[in-house]
């Protein structure tokens, strides 16, 4: 007897445990499905593929869904769901601080991390001046019109007001620099300000980008050195401007077909069907302002080792690249963080092994003063 009830009490267990899983099941899936809804944002791809059903996921979109409702929009509009533009300003400052640092010591880790919490509110900062300035003509193309301010989340005037809060924050950090490079960051905000309105008046905005977008290898060496040096830093501003042209005109090529409609300008339309022609110079451009930085700033193998692999991947994303494939551009500008990393890690393993020359070479004086 007691048998037969145990086995009954399972059974009805297990019937209950079935059906608070399949009712979790639908609960978990209707969740999904809300948060997969489309997000636009800067620099994104038109066709994510959104994950269903996952209860946790520490991607940054999955945060931003997570965040309180009221937030999320303006989380949005600073593209925290979208960090690959904050890695693609952020590691040009990696580069200057790792060739600024002491021969045989790794980069500053402190700055490291300033100029990381200074690249998530300028990315932001960009980004809310890049949406005030063109909510009109978000609300045309696809991939853009649902942008929190084209959409309606937010007005033009919240956004300004939370414009103030991202560059008041931005302050406080270039304030813990030295008054040099207080005074050369104060210098990029014309640049912030205006490269989203080049669109408008010229083929090449991408340009525009690349200078703002690599004030940051001036900025770095400045904090650590106090000034910059113009055998390092002009190379290594221009190598950034180059490469921004690369990944940002590959970009550029998902929307041609709206910015050719609505009156927008950009070198993916300057540039056509000839796109990996200039790609391929801009590339060879950047190679060489990235050799010229390493004979001046007396680099070591791991250097060089790093950017023969930089030009490999260099070579190989423009040789696949289709243009008309936007999924296809997508993938290839977001593989530029690889690059930026790379570039970074050759940096770092270059500085360190001059402490290993150092060492051989003191060895050798020793031996031969004591022949």
């Amino acid at each position: 007897m007691l048998g037969l009830r145990g086995v009954a009490l399972a059974r009805g267990l297990r019937a209950g445990v079935s059906a608070w899983l399949r009712g979790s099941s639908c609960r978990a899936l209707g969740l999904a499905h809300t948060a997969s809804a489309p997000r636009s944002g800067d620099w994104r791809s038109p066709a994510s593929p959104q994950s269903h059903g996952r209860p946790l996921s520490l991607s940054a979109a999955a945060v931003v869904s997570s965040a309180p409702r009221p937030l999320q929009p303006y989380l949005r509009l600073m593209r925290l769901d979208k960090p690959i533009g904050t890695w693609l300003l952020y590691l040009p400052c990696t580069w200057s601080i790792g060739l600024a640092a002491e021969q045989g010591c790794f980069p500053d880790w402190y700055m490291l991390s300033l100029f990381g919490a200074g690249a998530i509110l300028m990315r932001g900062a960009g980004c809310t001046i890049n949406d005030m300035w063109d909510c009109d003509y978000d609300k045309k193309v696809t991939r853009t019109a649902n942008r929190p301010i084209a959409a309606g989340d937010i007005s033009i005037f919240q956004s300004f007001v939370f414009l103030g809060g991202q560059l008041t924050l931005a302050l406080g950090i270039l304030l813990c620099l030295n008054y040099y490079s207080i005074a050369l960051g104060a210098a990029s905000l014309l640049l912030v300000i205006t490269y989203p309105l080049m669109k408008r008046i010229t083929y090449w905005p991408q340009l525009a980008l690349g200078l703002t977008f690599n004030w940051g290898t001036l900025l770095g060496w400045s904090a650590i050195k106090g000034s910059c040096d113009p055998s390092v830093c002009l190379p290594l501003y221009f190598s950034g401007v180059m490469w921004t042209l690369i990944y940002d005109t590959i970009y550029a090529h998902q929307d041609k077909r709206d910015d050719a409609l609505i009156g927008l300008k950009s070198t993916a339309l300057r540039f056509q069907e000839n796109t990996k022609q200039w790609l391929s110079g801009f590339s060879v451009a950047m190679m060489g302002a990235l050799s010229l930085v390493g004979l001046n700033s007396d680099q070591t193998a791991p250097y060089y080792a790093a950017l023969a692999t930089v030009g490999a991947h260099l070579a190989h994303q423009i040789y696949t690249l289709d243009i008309h494939k936007p999924e296809d551009c997508w993938d290839k500008f977001t593989s530029n963080r690889t690059i930026g990393i790379i570039i970074f890690l050759g940096i770092v393993f270059g500085n360190l092994w001059k402490e290993k020359k150092i060492d051989e070479t003191k060895t050798n004086k020793d031996s031969k003063i004591e022949n």
